[in-house]
């Protein structure tokens, strides 16, 4: 095994300079094909951190890395890497390593896999797995996409009601491997209908002849099959819930879903949130290792609309040719004046959309939400108007410039508050996502206004 050598000092954290070591090293000796001291280096690793080495090893070399861990060991990896990655892998592994490590995935993570590759692919795994995995995978696959019933695994523990303390511990200490979690208890009855929650706490505390329906908490949260995932990760994050039960239209109990889950939802919803605020459709898959073809594809629909949209100010430029030979010092101003709209345009929606998502007030409040970010508007609109004021004039020495410029950059900010707070509602409900409203949209009507603001002001203080 070669030497390790220290780290270079950097701005990362211990644990994010013990990870880039252990992929280092493990590239190292793995070119030198020392197999025991590529696997030595691997075993007081977490798996989490194994897939992140993995994932930034050459391609070629994924497979072997992946191929020195144990089998119980593997599987947790496994289900850690990203999907392009894990489907490398199916492709170089033989069909019993493929058969073995999908059979034993959680069907929660399989499901996931499943998403992301080709149907024909999907049907041959399936062929492949144990009769209660598939029965498994093909209840989950059966949901729609982003719904409780698609992201839930049906890998729980549930108790009877009619059970005494000690039926119910001899029950999890023969099921506990097998499962999920055993830390978030439910209680259903003769027909698997959800009656009831009990945690650990209770359960390890109470007397063994207690019956558990007894024990149980009627007053249990939980979400239907058809629940938008979103609201799935809004109850667990408001409750501080380890596993939330999912139920079909009967209430009866098909599934749980675990804080571990939540938590890669909400990464799932905030980078698709991020890529369309920035005008870049959500991508399916990982986006750095998407090829560029598909990366043109995701960006040319906003820039496309920004173009189309933009010549609309070009033919409000046109329009006021007359003007402009006049005043041709009203050209210089341009840029400042759209780049203001677009700005506090975009400031105002971003603290919408973001209050939207969270439910930080409610829907009926848009008249008070617009009306207070129009004062806003109006306050940094005279700000920067006073501002503009003075630059223009000593710029130009002429004072009727110089209003049209902070009079028309007051309008502007106002504008572009109003268009940044109402937008997000309106395309919510049109039943688009809010963060549809993205910044190349705005920033392109902001500015088309914008120009319509700036001549409509020059036109009634210079010309009249």
């Amino acid at each position: 095994m070669t030497e390790a050598r220290p780290p270079s000092k950097s701005n990362l954290n211990p644990r994010q300079e013990l990870r880039q070591l252990v992929r280092s090293e493990l590239k190292i000796l793995l070119e030198q094909e020392n197999w025991e001291g590529a696997k030595a280096i691997l075993i007081p690793v977490q798996p989490a951190d194994i897939a992140e080495a993995i994932e930034g090893l050459p391609e070629v070399m994924q497979a072997l890395a992946f191929r020195l861990l144990a089998k119980d060991e593997a599987i947790a990896v496994y289900e850690y890497l990203a999907p392009s990655v894990q489907q490398v892998l199916l492709r170089d592994f033989s069909h019993e390593d493929v058969r073995n490590i999908i059979d034993r995935m959680s069907p929660d993570d399989r499901v996931r896999l499943f998403d992301e590759l080709p149907a024909k692919v999907v049907r041959q795994l399936l062929r492949q797995l144990s009769p209660s995995e598939r029965k498994a995978t093909a209840l989950l696959l059966g949901y729609k996409p982003e719904t409780a019933g698609r992201i839930m695994t049906p890998e729980y523990l549930s108790l009877k009601e009619e059970w005494t303390v000690a039926q119910a511990f001899e029950h999890i200490r023969r099921l506990a491997l097998t499962k999920e979690t055993i830390y978030s208890l439910f209680v259903t009855d003769n027909q698997h209908c959800l009656t009831g929650y009990l945690s650990l706490k209770d359960f390890v505390t109470a007397q063994p002849e207690q019956i558990i329906g007894e024990l149980a908490n009627p007053h249990v949260i939980c979400v239907h099959t058809d629940t938008p995932q979103e609201e799935v990760v809004r109850l667990i994050q408001r409750y501080d819930f380890l596993a939330l039960p999912v139920v079909d239209t009967e209430n009866r109990l098909v599934g749980i879903i675990t804080i571990d889950d939540a938590i890669d939802i909400l990464e799932a919803e905030t980078t698709k949130d991020i890529h369309t605020l920035g005008g870049v459709q959500p991508a399916d898959s990982h986006y750095f290792q998407s090829n560029i073809l598909s990366i043109v594809h995701r960006r040319a629909f906003w820039l496309m609309t920004a173009f189309l949209t933009t010549t609309v100010a070009s033919l409000i430029v046109k329009t006021h040719e007359q003007l402009l030979r006049q005043m041709i010092v009203l050209v210089a101003f341009i840029p400042l004046l759209i780049d203001t709209g677009g700005d506090v345009g975009c400031q105002s929606s971003t603290v919408v959309i973001r209050g939207l998502n969270t439910q930080s007030f409610h829907r009926r409040e848009m008249l008070w939400l617009v009306r207070r970010e129009a004062i806003a508007g109006a306050l940094l609109g005279i700000i920067l108007g006073l501002g503009a004021v003075a630059w223009a004039y000593l710029l130009q020495g002429n004072l009727l410039i110089a209003l049209v410029v902070g009079i028309s950059l007051l309008l502007i900010s106002v504008l572009g508050s109003v268009l940044g707070a109402t937008l997000p509602f309106l395309f919510f409900w049109l039943g688009f996502d809010p963060a549809f409203m993205s910044a190349p949209f705005l920033t392109t009507i902001a500015d088309v206004v914008g120009v319509f603001i700036y001549f409509y002001v020059a036109q009634l203080i210079l010309l009249f």
